[in-house]
């Protein structure tokens, strides 16, 4: 017999939905989710597996005894970066806000450990902690994630509560010193590409932040300054200044310092329209491009799949930029536009870079390429950049 709370249940909020029913809702969290995102960063990562198989193919039989060795590896850093998005999202931005002190404490001390004697050095930067079975870490690429949950927190601490509309003078200095202290520590390594991303990360931050536009200036001057500081004082490793070299005058020594650049254009050319088909890739079967799978896996899309190929991972990471723009500007507060503007020029300027320096247009600054090349500190950081996303886009109002 149906009792009356039964029945009133059942004419105030209708009959029980099922799990399906619920999972689809309007007000259900899968609902609030940006899965045209998603969606656009799976495509790209996979894409990125198949390229990193094929970059990797001739080597691994000999290096590991395993032809799949790093496909394999590959595919087990997108399931563990999916799987840090999931957690992410399911914490929200919320708790993390209260976290994020713990979060940049964590990584400065990371910073720090690739300094000491834990340190380990990879393609002349001593920016990897080493750890038994072949697994490591870089922490540079998760200080890109404290940088922007550190300035975010301290930016929008007194506009979310009404104190003020804009950061204060006091919250810029602040955020600055956030920032700072991480890119001097990362510049020690010296990890000259990640300070790069690092800087224009900040200025996008303070764009969206509202800070006065002085403090743009004054930070692209200062920037100028320090770059300039850092050539006379000999902070910048031999190689580094080679690649700078090369860059301004590409025929300076292409069989040395400009030997990376020139092979991945050759890839890239000789792909034309459609390329020559994954697998099929003279010079990358050939191996003639050193780090194809990390800082050079666009010269395999370029070889193997095209201009075609090439538009549209492109277009995938331009999708990807897209959807955080609207959530940035959906925002339900400054802390969750700065985390969405943080995230969207850190993806856009790192690969533009990496893009670039394949292309010949911009200094090879051994940076990966987002979703795309090996590695499993870029796939942990930019997935947990995703969920962070999809966190601020949870808090906005329904129907927004």
């Amino acid at each position: 017999m149906t009792s009356y709370g039964d029945s009133y249940r059942s004419f105030r909020f209708g009959p029980p939905r099922s799990s399906l029913g619920r999972a689809l809702a309007k007000d259900s969290p899968l609902r609030r989710l940006d899965w045209i995102m998603i969606l656009a960063a799976l495509a790209l990562s996979l894409i990125g597996s198949m390229l990193v198989w094929s970059a990797t193919r001739g080597r691994d039989s000999l290096t590991h005894g395993d032809p799949q060795y790093f496909l394999y590896r590959h595919l087990t850093n997108l399931l563990i970066g999916v799987a840090l998005c999931t957690a992410v999202i399911v914490l929200g931005t919320r708790r993390l806000r209260t976290a994020v002190p713990f979060i940049y404490l964590a990584v400065i001390l990371m910073l720090f450990a690739v300094l000491s004697p834990l340190g380990s050095t990879i393609n002349g930067a001593h920016s990897w902690i080493q750890f038994g079975g072949g697994f490591s870490i870089q922490p540079a690429e998760f200080a890109k994630l404290a940088i922007v949950l550190g300035m975010a927190v301290v930016l929008s601490s007194r506009v979310d509560t009404g104190e003020r509309e804009n950061p204060p003078t006091r919250s810029v200095l602040q955020a600055l010193a956030v920032a700072g202290f991480p890119m001097a520590v990362v510049l020690l390594m010296p990890d000259l590409g990640s300070v790069m991303v690092m800087v224009v990360t900040m200025l996008g931050v303070l764009l969206a932040s509202g800070a006065a536009n002085r403090w743009v200036i004054g930070l692209l001057a200062g920037g100028t300054a320090g770059a300039l500081a850092v050539w006379k004082l000999g902070i910048l490793s031999q190689y580094q200044i080679d690649r700078f070299a090369a860059f301004a005058n590409p025929a300076l020594d292409p069989s040395g310092v400009g030997y990376n650049t020139a092979q991945a254009r050759i890839a890239i050319g000789s792909g034309g329209l459609t390329g020559m088909g994954l697998f099929h890739g003279t010079q990358t079967t050939g191996q003639f491009v050193p780090e194809q799978q990390t800082d050079f896996v666009f010269s395999v899309a370029g070889e193997e799949l095209g201009f075609v190929g090439g538009l549209v991972m492109i277009g995938l990471l331009g999708v990807i930029l897209w959807r955080a723009c609207r959530i940035a500007r959906q925002a339900s507060d400054l802390y969750g536009t700065i985390l969405a503007a943080g995230a969207v020029t850190w993806f856009a300027f790192q690969a533009f870079e990496n893009i670039g320096m394949n292309l010949g247009i911009m200094p090879v600054a051994g940076i990966p390429l987002p979703f795309v090349s090996y590695g499993g500190s870029s796939m942990f950081a930019v997935w947990i950049a995703v969920g962070l996303l999809q966190s601020v886009r949870s808090q906005r109002p329904i129907g927004i």
